[in-house]
């Protein structure tokens, strides 16, 4: 007969879950009994030194590995992001994707690869949890898709059944601290001198692109050249950005609580920005009917605006915002749209994402044309840099602006 033993202090990893069910509940005990803190708020030493202590107390065997093993999942799940945690440690990885119960991936360096992890319901769905409560939010069966922001500016998305067929799917984009120049996405030299004299001197900017192309962080890029004066309003509807400039006021879109009430869209931020005496205002993304207020914005002095949208090249932008303006309602045409934008708006900068690299493909003018509007290339991607094409005819916005260089345009 063969006998198994097991180490002194080991613990079945069936009453694993168990023995941190148990800590849990006395934890909360503790904190019911302290009526000026939770676990969650402690202080993170405070927090550590109490689960270990109610650990001990509990399994005073446990080897002293795994007892400081269980100590650490029990502080990412009760103050952190759980079994996720250790994922959000490593500073490669940009986004975390939670598809179903066992199938968890994530992206370092722009390349999705999958993760050795198999989460729970119970597991996802607390985590969810801890995420969107204090934000007013829910997601249950009669709403099952929720959209929040993480403490440090991540993003989580997240979609339960009945609409996700496989368990509950959950993407946490996570926000970087540490920001990426204009060299970042391949531009150097002419383009990127031309690029910040434009958002200098109070040119409108759209950056178009793909999902995940680096739109967001092209705008953080951009807004780098902004005159340290300027007072500038930023518009979110899951506030991202992160403009390198002291004088920054951050507007954030709220969705409608669970009766239906209290929402408040991107588009009347738009228009409450216009009262709050902006020398910019910057839009995260236009994706409705704010397209027309910002447009009427751009048309009325409100010069050095930026913008996002998803658009599949500079050619396509000009089709994609007289879409989104014509979603306001208003009944104005498409021709008017067309002459709107064209007055709003100067250049359009297009990013992409290839071979898990995100690089600026475009840089375009808007101009008036014989159809109302048209986009022409000023520098296009080839053999690995920007190349310019064409030469800038708009005059600058701004009558103090410094002039071009001819240099930076050298075809």
């Amino acid at each position: 007969m063969t006998v198994t033993t097991e180490p002194v202090g080991a613990v079945a990893s069936g009453t694993e879950a168990e023995l941190k069910r148990r800590v849990h509940l006395r934890l909360l005990a503790a904190a019911g009994a302290d009526t000026d803190t939770d676990p969650a708020g402690r202080s993170a030493a405070r927090l550590r030194g109490t689960i270990a202590e109610l650990l001990r107390s509990e399994a005073p065997l446990l080897a002293h590995r795994r007892h400081d093993a269980l100590v650490d999942e029990l502080v990412h799940e009760v103050s952190g992001l759980g079994p996720l945690q250790p994922l959000f440690a490593d500073a490669a990885v940009s986004e975390v994707m939670i598809n179903g119960t066992d199938r968890v991936y994530v992206e370092r360096h722009g390349r999705v690869e999958p993760v050795p992890m198999a989460l729970g319901v119970d597991v996802t769905l607390r985590l969810v949890e801890r995420i969107i409560g204090p934000l007013g939010l829910r997601l249950d069966r009669s709403s099952p898709i929720v959209d929040a922001r993480l403490p440090d500016g991540s993003r989580l998305h997240a979609v339960i059944p009945p609409l996700a067929v496989d368990g509950p799917c959950v993407t946490i984009r996570r926000f970087v601290a540490d920001g990426v120049d204009l060299d970042g996405f391949g531009v150097v030299g002419a383009p990127a001198a031309f690029l910040r004299w434009a958002v200098a001197n109070g040119a409108n900017i759209v950056v178009s692109g793909g999902t995940s192309a680096g739109k967001t962080t092209l705008c953080n890029a951009l807004a780098g050249a902004v005159p340290v004066g300027d007072r500038v309003v930023t518009i979110e509807e899951t506030a991202e950005l992160r403009l390198p400039v002291p004088h920054v006021v951050r507007l954030e879109a709220r969705p409608p609580n669970a009766e239906g009430a209290g929402g408040v869209p991107v588009r009347a931020l738009v228009r409450a920005a216009l009262r709050m005496r902006p020398d910019r205002i910057v839009v995260g993304e236009v994706r409705g009917g704010e397209a027309f207020d910002l447009l009427q914005a751009l048309n009325t002095g409100h010069d050095g605006s930026l913008t996002t949208v998803h658009a599949n090249g500079v050619d396509a932008v000009v089709d994609r915002l007289t879409a989104l303006v014509l979603l306001a309602g208003t009944g104005v045409p498409a021709a008017a749209a067309h002459l709107q934008i064209a007055e709003a708006l100067d250049y359009v900068v297009h990013v992409v994402r290839r071979d898990g690299r995100r690089r600026l493909q475009a840089v375009a003018e808007v101009r008036r044309g014989a159809d109302g509007v048209a986009v022409v290339p000023l520098y296009v991607w080839e053999a690995g840099a920007l190349a310019a094409v064409a030469r800038p005819t708009r005059a600058p916005r701004r009558p103090d602006a410094a002039p071009l260089d001819p240099a930076w345009f050298a075809c």
